[in-house]
């Protein structure tokens, strides 16, 4: 089977969807199938960054007008067309014809757009781009979510049938495991980490819904709960906002906080692997990759109880209330206590996710080639049917 894979625009740095579409091609190689990774080029967006003001509209210009030429050639190649991240399902409008799916890893933006969650308000142009992209959605063939709960928020605000809508779990884009305790220690000593001393993990970047001045006041007050002042804080991500900036220094923690960026995958495994435990107190997520990252290497999580963080946390992870601190460091400071005993359960629930994500799309793939060529012989018999009913002119 030939595979194009539809990947999103490298200037937009959107680097979980681009190791989606690269474990994508992986899979489906060693699977005996070929595939393509195709993605809009940064021509005019490589003037100015994509992120805002008019380097955006250059990264408009590249997406959609340019790369739609590019996108036609390709698909001629393709028995299937898998649109990787749902934010270019604007692209479905050119795959009427050829069997699609597109994966859906969360509804946030949309409904941000629709106005559902009032602390992430989204500006006219904004509105009008996810009112596309939904529209996109509506048109796609089939759609896989990566939760039940995107898939849930999915079926409410678009309409979508049910049929038209499958779950297929993330499955883990890297190879995390518990790391040999010589070797984590090593490298938590290039990342001025002290390998010696127990320490809580964040990872994730500065995006609203991660909630990561709440995992520092969560922190301030576990400190104080906590007798062991030897309790540190890393995170893992974006650089820090000035308002977290602030915090640390308000709150005395600039000896006792960590901020590390662009941390390399063995060393993010490292810090996995030695951490007490990685706080997640997410107020959103479409599936929450490092949930399942921290348990495959045996760290213990803790998490909203709030889906889909339950939903793929499972039995093996703490939850704690995300909007109040107050709650979560208590329930924290009792977790400390035992906490060492969850690695176990951990990794067997992280064992969930390992592999079958490749598996299911493949299975989706054959059923959208079928849907596809039942349409086309439907259509076949109907323009067959019609031109034997039509009636003739007698020729004199």
């Amino acid at each position: 089977m030939r595979v194009l894979l539809i990947g999103n625009y490298e200037s937009d740095g959107q680097e979980s969807m681009q190791r989606f579409a690269a474990f994508m091609a992986q899979g489906l190689r060693q699977a005996g199938h070929e595939a393509r990774v195709v993605k809009p080029r940064a021509s005019l967006g490589q003037l100015l960054p994509s992120g805002e003001g008019f380097g955006k509209w250059l990264g408009y210009v590249d997406k959609f007008a340019s790369f739609p030429f590019v996108l036609k050639s390709e698909i001629k190649w393709a028995d299937v067309v898998h649109i990787c991240d749902h934010s270019n399902s604007l692209y479905t409008k050119y795959l009427w014809l050829v069997p699609h799916v597109v994966t859906c890893h969360d509804l946030l933006a949309v409904r941000s757009a629709l106005g559902e969650i009032p602390q992430n308000p989204t500006r006219w142009t904004g509105r009008q781009l996810q009112r596309l992209i939904l529209k996109g959605l509506t048109e796609a063939q089939h759609i896989a979510c990566v939760s039940d709960a995107t898939r849930d928020d999915l079926l409410r605000v678009a309409g979508i049938r049910e049929q038209r809508v499958s779950r297929v779990y993330n499955s883990l884009n890297y190879p995390y495991s518990p790391m040999e305790k010589y070797e984590a220690v090593r490298r938590l000593d290039k990342l001025s980490v002290g390998s010696s001393q127990p320490f809580l993990l964040h990872v994730g970047g500065n995006q609203w819904y991660k909630n990561r001045l709440g995992v520092l006041c969560i922190f301030s007050i576990l400190r104080k709960l906590t007798r062991d002042q030897t309790l540190t804080l890393v995170m893992v991500g974006k650089p820090w906002t000035a308002e977290m900036r602030q915090f640390v220094v308000e709150k005395r923690m600039s000896d006792v906080t960590l901020e590390l960026t662009a941390v390399a995958e063995e060393d993010l495994r490292a810090l996995y692997s030695t951490a007490t435990m990685m706080l997640f107190p997410s107020l959103q997520e479409g599936f929450g990759w490092p949930i399942v990252e921290a348990q495959a290497c045996g760290c213990p999580v803790a998490t909203s109880r709030r889906s889909p963080m339950d939903e793929v946390g499972g039995d093996a992870a703490i939850y704690i209330d995300p909007e109040n601190p107050e709650s979560a460091a208590a329930i924290l400071h009792q977790a400390l206590v035992s906490v060492a005993g969850m690695r176990e359960s951990s990794i067997a629930n992280a064992a969930r996710f390992r592999s079958g994500m490749v598996g299911s799309y493949l299975s989706l793939y054959e059923k959208v080639r079928c849907e596809k060529a039942a349409q086309r012989t439907s259509e076949l018999n109907e323009a067959i049917t019609r031109q034997s009913t039509c009636p003739r002119s007698g020729v004199q």
